[in-house]
């Protein structure tokens, strides 16, 4: 082991360096992971917990590091109880890129290799049902997936496994409609589910004239790579929710780019990016043409 340099008795490695900033990094994302519920409270509290431990066995103070060494013996365990909700969240969040069913596990982890697809299609049905739903104050919840059929939610309502079109969706979302409490499931164009079942988000940071749909909306977009589109029953604004974020208030027409970007992979964008610059190009030499004529 290679010494860096030494604070008294302490001898301090760059292996020691290095675990200081795994540590570092993990247990700022566990904050995040946690930040603006009520599992950070107690997060804290039981870190605080451990320090204070740490502390008491340097000193050398036998019955308070034997008290608290039994109470750290059963930490895991009681770790594991206070923060179900927020390891299954963990686990959610780590294999959400990962489709076993596919085959190609080892390709999922190997991010930089992996082959953009193409994945857009038509979403013009979408948005005139949500303007439709709008018009009506009818609400509704759209979840659009672009690398998982989402099996696990999809399981917990109804599977339909139906070409995506408009009169469908409005007759699901339709108030009288058995299917129209839950979310909608949509992958690769196909409806996969309705009456589907979301994770509820616990951010304390959602404004108060939000509801359950929209919390369910933010819940699903922070475990989950989809984009979840919201019609509001009381006001019939449309808004989304991607990677823990709402954007409320939104035109027909930004849906239809925000969900259009979303869809369109990374090497579609690039391919765009440089018919757009073509075109540029051409219009520039046509005018400077035109005025070389002149």
């Amino acid at each position: 082991m290679i010494l860096l340099f030494s604070i008294g008795f302490l001898e301090v490695s760059w292996v020691d360096i290095f675990d200081i900033m795994l540590v570092s990094v993990l247990l700022y994302q566990v904050y995040k992971l946690m930040r603006g519920s009520v599992a950070v409270k107690i997060f804290l509290g039981v870190l605080s917990l451990y320090l204070l431990y740490l502390i008491v066995r340097a000193l050398q103070m036998e019955l308070l590091g034997l008290i608290l060494g039994q109470f750290m013996g059963v930490g895991v365990l009681a770790a594991i109880i206070l923060f179900q909700p927020e390891i299954r969240k963990f686990l959610l969040l780590i294999g959400k890129t990962t489709d076993f069913n596919k085959g190609d596990f080892f390709n999922n982890l190997l991010i930089w290799k992996k082959k953009a697809t193409k994945e857009t299609y038509n979403i013009t049905p979408i948005i005139e049902a949500s303007k439709t739903l709008g018009g009506s104050n009818t609400g509704a919840l759209i979840v659009i997936s672009k690398d998982s059929e989402l099996k696990f939610y999809a399981e917990s309502g109804d599977i339909i496994e139906a070409q995506l079109s408009k009169r469908l969706l409005l007759s699901i979302f339709n108030k009288y409609s058995p299917l129209h409490d839950g979310a909608v499931i949509i992958y690769k164009g196909r409806i996969k589910a309705a009456r589907c079942v979301l994770p509820v988000s616990e951010s304390d940071s959602l404004p108060a004239q939000f509801g359950l749909r929209h919390r369910a909306a933010l819940g699903m977009s922070e475990i989950t790579d989809t984009i979840v589109l919201i019609v509001s029953e009381e006001t019939g604004q449309f808004s989304l929710a991607r990677n823990g974020k709402l954007t409320h208030n939104l035109s027909p027409q930004e849906l239809r780019k925000t969900i259009n970007d979303y869809l369109t992979t990374e090497e579609e964008k690039k391919k765009e990016e440089v018919k757009e610059e073509a075109s540029e190009k051409e219009t520039s030499q046509i005018k400077s043409e035109a005025k070389a004529g002149i």
